[in-house]
């Protein structure tokens, strides 16, 4: 199976600007990334930004860099300038791993590529993990996702869904049922080329207005998106300083 990544690289981060840059362990945080998915058996890495700083960086450490536009809505935009400049056919498989996920197992990478070309129902495919804190189910900044039986993401969510109904109209609740079925949503996507050729011709949909969540114009547009549990236990990426060290902590051992 061929499939290439591409890894998104934005300079101008609201809470944590200049992000991809950020030294850990002695390397910026876009190599880490960059070396963690050439582990995996995606046929070429590639990084995506419109910022020349991480390209000179990018290309110092050998790095394949497609310089996209800065005036792009979504990071799947950016995905699909990426494509057309590598010239990649309809039914080419494309991941796109955050470049803000150092410690993401190779493994998980080969999976959702693995997944999409399996289920040729789907247009998309992406990871979840088991939700088993009552305090990661209500946080609305821990996307929730559910499915139905064959893999087929039936929404996504910032609010707690599945909603057990007797389990939480209880006076006093403190945890999650047993064996209750929450997922966290994983970011990380594959794609076939001729969906991300759609998807920039799409207006935004509304559900993706409400939730901020771009994967719901997808599915607002009647296409599938496969979803499993991820294989790896993928640690949360570096959104702020406070993740910043806790990465730094993780890597520097």
């Amino acid at each position: 199976m061929k499939f290439y990544v591409v890894i998104p690289a934005r300079y101008a981060s609201t809470r944590l600007p200049a992000k991809p840059l950020k030294e850990i362990a002695g390397k910026p945080m876009i190599q880490h990334v960059y070396e963690r998915a050439c582990e995996s058996a995606a046929t070429e890495v590639v990084i995506a930004t419109d910022d020349t700083r991480i390209e000179a960086v990018a290309k110092a450490f050998g790095a394949r860099v497609c310089m996209t536009s800065a005036a792009h809505n979504s990071g799947t935009d950016r995905l699909q300038e990426v494509v057309a400049q590598l010239g990649l056919s309809d039914d080419d498989i494309v991941v796109n791993v955050q470049g803000d996920e150092p410690l993401i197992p190779p493994a998980v990478i080969n999976q959702v590529a693995e997944n999409i070309a399996n289920n040729r129902f789907a247009s998309m495919a992406t990871l979840s993990e088991p939700i088993h804190s009552l305090d990661d189910f209500r946080n609305p900044n821990i996307v929730k996702v559910v499915a139905d039986q064959a893999g087929r993401a039936l929404y996504f969510s910032r609010a707690p869904i599945p909603w057990a109904r007797d389990h939480f109209a209880q006076a006093e609740v403190t945890s999650l049922p047993d064996d209750f079925p929450a997922q966290r949503h994983i970011g990380i996507y594959a794609y076939r080329v001729a969906l991300l050729n759609r998807f920039i011709t799409w207006p935004q949909a509304s559900l993706e207005k409400i939730e901020s969540l771009e994967q719901l114009r997808v599915l607002a547009n009647g296409e599938a998106i496969h979803i499993a549990e991820a294989c790896a236990a993928v640690p949360g990426g570096v959104d702020t300083e406070a993740d910043l060290l806790r990465v730094k902590a993780l890597l520097e051992k």
